[in-house]
């Protein structure tokens, strides 16, 4: 079996818009040639997906999620092309598993470009002073601790990005990768515009654009 790396996965990403978890399949059975794991993506419907991200997705649907008896309440707005496909099955489950999956991941962004330098900045230097201060890292260079640095900021996007946490219904797949799915399937780009999460005792979690009241209607 052919050796797959990190990069080559990340750079037949990159090219085809296909999941992480796709891409690596596909380069086992291609033997690690990254033009052949593009035609098994292509015969997939794997490698359109970054084809559509510059189109307009300006139909979908609102979804509401409602957890622990009333305590725990979420909207997510998730865009598409067409009426047909936002009225469509496929669609609507998408929809409805997303904001279960935010009701359970309490996600703090949707994707990283929403995460500030200010917020990064200050997850590094948590990170950084952690690493320093673990007795089983005295002694290691700087280089190591950066590497432990960049996987320690890896895992904050894990934890607190929508589109990186890993999908609560299969955690082997992202949410990222899970919509990338379902771009394959329906042909559209989709997008998840916004959410806003509720619960009791606590502060009203938003991102992307507001939703006004509709969460305290949502909620009664």
């Amino acid at each position: 079996m052919a050796d797959i790396t990190a990069s080559s996965v990340k750079s037949l990403r990159e090219k085809t818009g296909a999941g992480m978890m796709e891409c690596k399949k596909a380069l086992v059975e291609a033997a690690g040639n990254e033009e052949q794991a593009i035609d098994i993506l292509r015969k997939h419907g794997l490698a359109s997906a970054r084809k559509k991200e510059g189109r307009i997705a300006a139909e979908g649907a609102v979804g509401s999620y409602i957890h622990m008896g009333g305590k725990v309440g979420v909207l997510v707005e998730v865009n598409c092309e067409t009426d047909f496909v936002a009225r469509g099955e496929e669609f609507q489950q998408l929809v409805k598993d997303i904001a279960m999956h935010i009701a359970a991941a309490e996600p703090r962004y949707v994707s990283k470009d929403e995460v500030s330098a200010e917020d990064i900045d200050k997850e590094r230097e948590i990170a950084g002073a952690a690493a320093k201060n673990d007795p089983k890292n005295a002694n290691k260079p700087d280089q190591v601790i950066a590497k432990i640095v960049e996987g320690r900021i890896n895992k904050f996007y894990e934890e607190a990005v929508l589109l990186d946490q890993p999908f609560v219904k299969d955690p082997a797949k992202t949410v990222g990768e899970l919509v990338t799915e379902k771009v394959a399937k329906t042909g559209e780009r989709i997008t998840i515009r916004r959410f806003s999460r509720y619960k009791m005792g606590e502060g009203l979690q938003k991102r992307g654009e507001d939703f006004g009241d509709e969460v305290a209607s949502l909620l009664g």
